[in-house]
């Protein structure tokens, strides 16, 4: 079998996994690269290669800069601040949430933007009434807008790494910018006047505040009315004298006790809780766990009636939400192994996942990323769940105090990083990596905090991937493939092939990573451009910006996982905003293109 034919199958089953989505995009990337060493397509030293470009060079150094600038809290400074000038209804409430995140999604990680803006956010719509589901979408996709205007953005420089391996010039710091800053101002007006209106009225934690301002009630947006129980503990019964612990009603019956009420009275919820007769327990079950007879002995069933506020009107509680934070260390874990009640002192109450709410066995439900936890806790709760860096808190971050010399200092390397890799792009790995050290030797953050900012998902994903890009040049198979194009589109013209190749990258980042993606189309692209006597380098960005574009389904970009469990959405929810922006953008990239970078 020759060296094409096998990059070909090894190709072909990398996409297969990308989309079957059940291994891990970063863990494709190293099977992949290590399987083109295995065959003999690729020298040690060429597998390996990815970890020494300058593209990785460049992610890795901005993450740590990005958490440098977070830590002095200049970034939540300039999202606050621009969320709140314009918070004044829907509309510019919408528009201020996307210039945020664009804006801040031009110096760091589109995912690190969206994780800061998201608490506040939440917090800022709850007291502007304001729906959350209006306004979480619009931040992820501001955030990838603002992604597309910049280098620093994972696919753009993947792509201008993959022009060096063909010795061709790579891209500046601010290349992207005459045509990213353009799209995201399209992309922010269509969101605010048009986009907005298709989104959900409500989300899975609308909320209202309460008669006495002593907390926040949930109003069935997790559906807990669905599924309820009530039952009395029986005088003299098995339950009678038990701790809740005890009881084992989690345990032997997969009763999800959320309220317990003695006389008129809502008492906390806690393990070492002593059940008494005649208590009435409030309780998530499935049909088939709630069999009466089964549970004669230990509860007399009561009607479950119509759901009511008062349910879970329990003293010194509240209701909070969270969301399973990027990187997070409890995505895959079970709230059994974290001993999630014990740890925070919080019930859960609910799971929002993918558009829809799980009440009940959730002791056994393996967390997700972007998943939303309703729990039931105390202040003390509240605290411990802020030093949690695997959850997001879904309310308002406290106020920035005074900037401290530190933080200056920050901000001044910062900008005086960015400006030295505009004006010397060929040194851009050295100057970004430089300034990342001068991060840790301010003390911004320690050296163990830089290395806690970097996703290295994403590192590893792209060093695993750029060698794909040099075994499809080096065996031949970019070309072979590009010839096929060329047979397919070569009477369309050059606008007709570009518009090829931006639909085929926009269609593939809908349903495997972005990078990934671009890996794949970008060496066929460039070499394309060769072949029909285009600027590579102009098709190139076009396929990088379109690689970018993941608005259409919630696995085209992480962030889009990220607000999907709080803001309620479901796949058709962003097909039906994602399609008709996705169509405006193609339609003004292709447009402005050859004003900006001319094609021929």
């Amino acid at each position: 079998m020759t060296q094409i034919n096998i990059t070909f199958i090894l190709l072909g089953l990398a996409i297969v996994l990308l989309m079957w989505s059940k291994l891990r995009p970063d863990v494709i990337a190293l099977l992949m690269m290590l399987s083109l060493g295995m065959t003999n397509i690729l020298t040690s030293q060429e597998v390996f290669s990815g970890f020494s470009r300058t593209a990785v060079i460049v992610m890795l150094s901005a993450f740590i800069l990005a958490e440098g600038l977070r830590r002095s809290g200049i970034t939540e400074r300039i999202g606050l601040s621009i969320v709140r000038l314009f918070g004044r209804g829907e509309r510019r409430f919408v528009f201020g949430v996307m210039s945020a995140g664009a804006l801040l999604s031009l110096v760091m990680n589109n995912i690190a933007a969206a994780s800061l803006l998201f608490p506040s956010v939440s917090g800022i719509s709850r007291r502007s009434k304001v729906s959350a589901s209006k306004l979480l979408m619009p931040l992820a996709f501001g955030t990838i807008l603002g992604g597309m205007a910049t280098l620093l953005t994972t696919t753009n420089i993947i792509v201008s790494g993959l022009l060096r391996n063909v010795d061709l010039p790579g891209f500046g710091l601010l290349d992207f910018a005459p045509i990213g800053i353009p799209l995201a101002l399209i992309g922010i007006v269509f969101m605010v006047l048009w986009g907005r209106k298709s989104l959900p009225e409500k989300s899975p934690a609308e909320r209202v505040e309460k008669d006495n301002g002593n907390g926040e009630e949930l109003l069935g947006s997790y559906q807990l009315g669905d599924r309820l129980l009530r039952g009395r503990v029986r005088v003299g019964g098995l339950l009678n004298g038990k701790t809740l612990e005890e009881s084992n009603l989690r345990e032997n019956y997969h009763l999800n006790v959320i309220a317990i009420h003695r006389g008129k009275q809502a008492i906390p919820i806690e393990a070492r809780t002593v059940l008494m007769g005649n208590d009435i327990l409030l309780m998530m079950a499935r049909p088939e766990d709630s069999v009466p007879e089964h549970l004669y002995q230990l509860l007399e069933s009561l009607p479950s009636g119509e759901w009511e506020r008062e349910y879970l009107s329990i003293p010194d509680m509240t209701l909070i939400e969270t969301a399973v934070a990027p990187r997070s260390h409890l995505a895959g874990q079970t709230l059994r192994d974290i001993r999630f009640e014990h740890k925070f002192g919080a019930k859960v109450l609910a799971i929002w996942r993918h558009g829809r709410s799980i009440r009940t066995r959730l002791e056994s439900q393996p967390l997700e990323f972007g998943d939303g936890l309703l729990l039931q806790g105390t202040s003390k709760s509240l605290g411990l769940l802020q030093t949690e860096p695997g959850l997001i808190l879904l309310a308002e971050s406290a106020p920035a105090g005074n900037m401290t010399l530190k933080g200056w200092l920050t901000f001044l390397i910062m900008s005086i990083t960015l400006l030295l890799a505009v004006l010397f792009p060929s040194i851009i790995g050295e100057i970004m990596l430089s300034g990342a050290v001068c991060m840790v030797l301010i003390g911004a953050l320690s050296m163990d905090q830089a290395y806690r900012a970097i996703e290295w998902r994403s590192i590893f994903l792209v060093a695993g991937m750029l060698p794909v890009g040099v075994a499809m040049e080096k065996t031949g198979a970019a070309a072979f493939l590009a010839e096929m194009v060329i047979s397919f589109m070569g009477n369309a013209g050059h606008i007709g092939i570009l518009t090829g190749l931006v639909i085929l990258t926009v269609l593939l980042t809908q349903v495997i990573n972005g990078a990934a993606a671009i890996t794949v189309i970008a060496p066929i692209a460039i070499v394309i451009a060769q072949k029909v006597n285009m600027d590579p380098r102009s098709v190139a960005m076009a396929v990088a910006i379109a690689s970018s574009m993941a608005f259409i389904s919630p696995l085209g970009h992480a962030v889009n996982v990220m607000v999907m469990g709080a803001g309620g959405y479901t796949f058709r929810d962003y097909a039906r905003v994602g399609i008709p922006l996705t169509i405006i953008l193609v339609f003004v990239l292709l447009l402005i293109l050859p004003l900006v970078m001319p094609m021929g």
